[in-house]
């Protein structure tokens, strides 16, 4: 199984783009988006290509391959463009190796504040704009960045995948930024 996770996509048509076009090439099986999709938030600037309603036509071709999480930014009114459920606050995947993936969009749970998880589950989740994959105590913390605004100076728009046992982000130039082995 073959996952690709972004986030944070914040209504930018060109990222929602760029990631739906590094999705469709990785071969990934699934679209797995951890929230903050269309709305730009407060806090943030009005992003690049701001276009929530072409984002949202955009996401509901590949509906069937899409699994999402709510983001602090969505609401049930961005809901009402897409068709796809986005609505929950986490999602959980068994994987082929038995571990938890719990899918988050971090504003609830997140590295600090995690629900109850075996040793070698994994908590992947966005929110801070901020990429890691790493082990912390017995469980991988997993964030693929942002599409849209990346937090860290430098720091280039990303994405993550889990293909096999390796959980990987990667920016759109096609660097790995962060790579771990889930086993």
């Amino acid at each position: 199984m073959k996952l690709f996770f972004a986030s944070d996509l914040h209504g930018s048509l060109p990222a929602t783009q760029r990631v739906i076009d590094t999705f469709l090439a990785s071969k990934a099986d699934h679209l797995i988006l951890l929230g903050d999709l269309i709305n730009f938030g407060p806090r943030n600037p009005l992003p690049e290509g701001h276009n929530p309603i072409a984002v949202a036509e955009l996401l509901n071709q590949y509906a069937d391959s899409i699994i999402a999480v709510r983001g602090n930014c969505d609401s049930e009114v961005d809901q009402m463009l897409l068709s796809f459920p986005i609505m929950s606050d986490y999602h959980i995947v068994l994987l082929p190796t038995g571990q938890k993936l719990f899918l988050t969009h971090g504003h609830i749970y997140n590295a600090d504040k995690r629900p109850p998880l075996k040793k070698g589950d994994i908590i992947a989740h966005g929110h801070t704009h901020i990429t890691v994959a790493e082990w912390v105590g017995e469980q991988i913390i997993f964030n693929p960045g942002s599409t849209t605004f990346p937090r860290i100076e430098g720091e280039k728009a990303s994405y993550g995948l889990l293909d096999g046992q390796t959980l990987s982000v990667c920016d759109f130039e096609g660097n790995t930024l962060h790579s771990i082995d889930i086993q």
